[in-house]
């Protein structure tokens, strides 16, 4: 019984604010943008959600959980744990935009309210436990020096990634962020065992 029909207006509330939020943060985000940027009335918020911070609430959600699914599908692909961890840090990003949910942590709004903040946390704390479990596993299989601690080298990783887009930001320019990336998988290089 699916219709292929344009998205709901709940739909486009949510998007539209993703978009806002990662555009001007939970303040720059007045309901008027979003219902303007949605295309809809301002009793269609209401009827969907009891205000700003209920809607905004549902979008950090729905940014988070893109953003988990973009990181797993290269985190959970084949390949060596270097090779996994280099393809989540080679992904392709807005990089000038800087990080969605990463944006959102300088906001503070959102950073006072620990509902709005939950899933910023829960999003980083994936994030760095899925790596860990990637670089504990290349452990295992010989594939990275036993030396490494994978806890703390993946903590590098997401903060190399969100200072690579603060930096990347304040200089207008991708090289800052592709500078520490780089950098990162130098390092990351250095603990792969040599054949022979």
């Amino acid at each position: 019984m699916s219709t292929q029909e344009p998205p709901g207006t709940q739909e486009r509330l949510v998007r539209s604010t993703q978009e806002l939020l990662w555009e001007r943060g939970y303040v720059g985000t007045s309901p008027k943008a979003i219902l303007e940027r949605a295309g809809v009335g301002q009793g269609s918020m209401y009827h969907h959600f009891s205000g700003k911070s209920a809607l905004a609430l549902a979008a950090i959600r729905r940014t988070a959980e893109e953003l988990k699914r973009a990181a797993a599908e290269c985190l959970d692909a084949s390949g060596t744990a270097y090779e996994r961890v280099a393809a989540y840090l080679l992904r392709e990003r807005q990089v000038l935009r800087g990080c969605p949910i990463g944006r959102m942590t300088q906001d503070r709004d959102v950073v006072q309210s620990a509902e709005l903040r939950r899933p910023l946390d829960e999003m980083f704390h994936w994030l760095r436990e899925r790596i860990t479990e990637v670089l504990t596993e290349g452990q295992r299989r010989g594939e990275l020096a036993a030396a490494l601690d994978p806890a703390a080298t993946a903590a590098t990783v997401a903060a190399v990634v969100q200072g690579g887009y603060v930096l990347a930001r304040a200089a207008d320019d991708t090289a800052p962020f592709d500078a520490a990336v780089e950098g990162v998988l130098a390092l990351l290089a250095a603990q792969v065992p040599t054949a022979g």
